[in-house]
Formats: structure tokens, C-alpha cells, sequence
């Protein structure tokens, strides 16, 4: 397997909690080095279902390593309750097998109030964030006054900093017609988080530069997607940082060098959640996917957009990540169609685009160009290989790869680990 970075190739929801919990069977370590727990991960085993928010998904296999890398903003008091959620469904956190990178920047309540004021500002206009307070939070970072998992672990420290920002922030509130937030309060509650994390705290870089050097196997798990990365994504309908392959070596520390190939999760259609311009948005394939019960979020529940698979996204999702092969989730959820609409490019007035536009109103003017596939019209979740699929399928997934640019490595047909195909 070797270092392998696993990125959403889409607007997230791609499916990637599953593919990652697949492909930990062949890894030693799993981190995650980007986002907050504005991100979720659901992963069905055995029936039983775990969703996971800040922990990487391979803490469901035991004798797993899990990072939680420099580049993840923390909100401490739920990192704890992930952790306590999990060992009251059962899985067991071992010494060593959890590690949270020391310069984590952390996510505090005034984050959250100044992310929901911000986009109540909006109006019309709001971005559709989770309200987590993750781009206030990477905002802090950037504007380098934020506190780091570092300041936590020195209680001191951590409260003569804390009394500042809050004061700070709390005068912006007030501004904002926002309640305040209490400084007895949050430093109590995060102390009292901090006493819980500190085993699990360390400088998480050394640890993987040593394991690299042991020859250990380290997957990189994306959150979100390629077109909600701060960089390449439909800004400013984006999250606060790089969900690209290359956030994976900023937020983890570990050089590009290192990277052996790059994963792509996309679904066998595409959604999104949030605001935004989606060009091949279509209400008959989201009335029919969201009537099965499919397609609400992990983190909110939010119902998802729905719309028909875009290779011209995905096509550049590939271009930007240097995706070696992918991963296509969710092909039972056109097991029902009789024909199946592809979009291979835009038009844009009289021009052909075969990759988004930067400029988003731009990108709200495209009209998909489609290619129409049949559909099989039977149920594909049994299929336990390859030669199992309807030809129609895989007529169809052959189809996506040859437009995608990608090797088509995985196709899942299920939630579960055992409806999983690899070629």
C-alpha cells in the first residue's frame, strides 16, 4: 500500500469514511490533517453505525495508529465526546493508538458565535457553513493569534491567553448584538477537556518521521472535498482549508516525497451540502435518492443536493490532486434508472469548458453538456466481484474512469465492508 493520501474528489460527502475504513486494513497508521468536526465520517460495521468527526476513521480497527495532524482546528470538549461516544459503542482506545499533534490550533464557543453572526450577516448571500466555527477558527490561526493543543497542556498559559481572546472577541459580539461568552466557564470546561486529552498529546511529526523510516504504511484521510479546498474550490463557497492532496503534507508534516499516490473518492452521481453554484444539480435523481432515505448529512443531517456525476469537475479534481485512481461509492443508488445522464463539459455562452470556471457567477451561467448511459435496472449490492456487476454497470464505471482521467480502482455497491470491489 505504502503512504497513501485519500481526498474527496467532489464537494465531500463522497463516501470517504467507508473507502478509508477499507483501506486501514492495509495501513499501520491513519491521520487526518486537515478540518474540524465540521466533517463526518460514517463508517457501518456489522450493522452497527459509527460516525466519526475528528477521529480518524482507522480507530475502528484495532492495533491502529490514528493522528490527529497539525493542520485539524480542535474543539477539545467534542473531541472528548467523540472519544467517550466510542468506548459507549464499544471500541476500545489503546495506549499509543490515538495521538493528537501538539500544534492543533483550537476552536472555542466565541468561534462558533462569530461564524453563525457572520453568516446571519449574509443574508441571501450565506455560504451554508455547519456553524462549527472552523474558518473563524483557521482565521485566528492565520492571523496568528490563535491557541494551539500546545497552550492547552499548560494551564497557565492557556488561561492568561484565553482571558485576551475572549475580551477581544467578546467586544466584537457585542457589536454583533451576540451574547458574550464566559471566561470562568470555557476555561473550566477546556482544563477539564485538556486533563483527558494529555495522554494522547505529543508532537505527532516526529512520531511519523520515525514510523516512515521504520517502513510502516501511513494513510492520509481526506475531510470534505476538492471543490470546498480554500484554494481550488468554489471560493468562497469553500471550508477554511486545503481539502487538496497537498493539505495531507502540510497538515500532517510529512514532505511531498513521501507520498507514494493519491486516492480519489467520488460518487457514482454527485451531491453537495451548503450554498454554492452546482451545475448539474437535477431534482429528479435528489427527490429519488433522498425518498430511499439516502443522502442526509453525517454532521448536520442536512439533506444533501443531488445532481447527475460531473466529469468536467472530477476531470479537474484529478488535474489538481494528481489522482492516480479512484474510488466510485454509492453505485446502488441508480439501481433503479432506466437511463443515466453524465455531464462531459460546460457551455458558457458560445464556449466549451472542459474544467469549472474560477469566477462562481460565472460558473452559476454553465449549462452541462450531457452523455446519457442505460442503466441496469437491478440491484447491485450482492455483487462480491468485478464479473458479479450488471455489463450495464460496468459499462458505466468503466465509462466515469476513461472521462475522469483515473484508474478505476474500488467500486463500492454498499455501507459495508464486504460490498466493497477491488480490481
Amino acid at each position: 500500500m505504502a503512504n497513501t493520501i485519500l481526498v474527496g474528489a467532489q464537494w465531500g460527502d463522497e463516501g470517504k469514511g467507508k473507502i478509508i475504513d477499507f483501506l486501514t486494513g492495509e495501513a499501520d497508521i491513519v491521520v487526518r490533517s486537515q478540518g474540524g468536526n465540521n466533517a463526518g465520517h460514517t463508517v457501518i460495521l456489522s450493522g452497527k453505525k459509527y460516525v466519526l468527526h475528528l477521529i480518524p476513521s482507522g480507530i475502528l480497527r484495532p492495533r491502529k495508529v490514528c493522528v490527529i495532524g497539525n493542520g485539524v482546528v480542535i474543539d477539545p470538549v467534542s473531541l472528548v465526546g467523540e472519544i467517550e461516544t466510542l468506548l459507549r459503542q464499544g471500541v476500545k482506545i489503546r495506549k499509543g493508538q490515538l495521538l493528537i499533534s501538539d500544534a492543533a490550533h483550537l476552536v472555542f464557543p466565541y468561534h462558533r458565535l462569530l461564524d453563525e453572526q457572520r453568516e446571519l450577516m449574509k443574508g441571501p448571500f450565506r455560504i451554508g457553513t455547519t456553524k462549527r466555527g472552523i474558518g473563524p477558527a483557521y482565521g485566528d490561526k492565520a492571523a496568528r493569534t490563535g491557541l494551539r493543543m500546545c497552550d492547552l497542556m499548560q494551564p497557565a498559559v492557556f488561561t492568561e491567553k484565553l482571558r485576551a481572546k475572549i475580551q477581544e472577541n467578546n467586544a466584537i459580539l457585542k457589536a454583533l448584538g451576540a451574547p458574550k461568552v464566559s471566561l470562568k466557564e470555557v476555561n473550566d470546561a477546556y482544563l477539564g477537556a485538556a486533563a483527558k486529552l494529555r495522554p494522547f498529546v505529543t508532537n505527532t511529526v516526529v512520531y511519523l518521521h520515525e514510523a516512515i523510516k521504520a517502513g510502516r504504511e501511513i494513510l492520509f484521510e481526506g475531510a470534505q472535498g476538492t471543490f470546498l479546498d480554500i484554494d481550488h474550490g468554489t471560493y468562497p463557497y469553500v471550508t477554511s482549508s486545503n481539502t487538496t492532496a497537498g493539505g495531507a503534507c502540510t497538515g500532517s508534516g510529512v514532505p511531498p516525497h513521501r507520498m507514494d499516490r493519491v486516492i480519489g473518492v467520488m460518487k457514482a452521481y454527485t451531491t453537495r451540502v451548503g450554498e454554492g453554484p452546482f451545475p448539474t444539480e437535477d431534482a429528479v435523481i435528489g427527490d429519488m435518492l433522498h425518498a430511499m432515505g439516502r443522502e442526509f448529512g453525517a454532521t448536520t443531517g442536512r439533506a444533501r443536493r443531488c445532481g447527475w456525476f460531473d466529469a468536467a469537475a472530477a476531470r479537474y479534481a484529478t488535474m489538481i490532486n494528481g489522482i492516480d485512481s479512484v474510488a466510485i461509492t454509492n453505485i446502488d443508488g441508480l439501481d433503479s434508472l432506466d437511463w443515466i445522464k453524465v455531464c462531459t463539459h460546460y457551455k458558457l455562452g458560445r464556449k466549451r469548458l472542459e474544467v469549472p470556471p474560477t469566477d462562481v457567477r460565472q460558473l452559476a451561467e454553465c449549462q452541462p453538456v450531457y452523455v446519457e448511459f442505460e442503466g441496469w435496472n437491478q440491484p447491485v449490492t450482492g455483487a462480491k466481484k468485478w464479473s458479479d456487476l450488471p455489463q450495464k454497470a460496468r459499462e458505466y464505471l468503466k465509462g466515469l474512469a476513461t472521462l475522469t482521467g483515473a484508474k478505476l480502482a474500488i467500486a463500492s455497491v454498499g455501507p459495508g465492508r464486504d460490498q466493497t470491489i477491488v480490481l
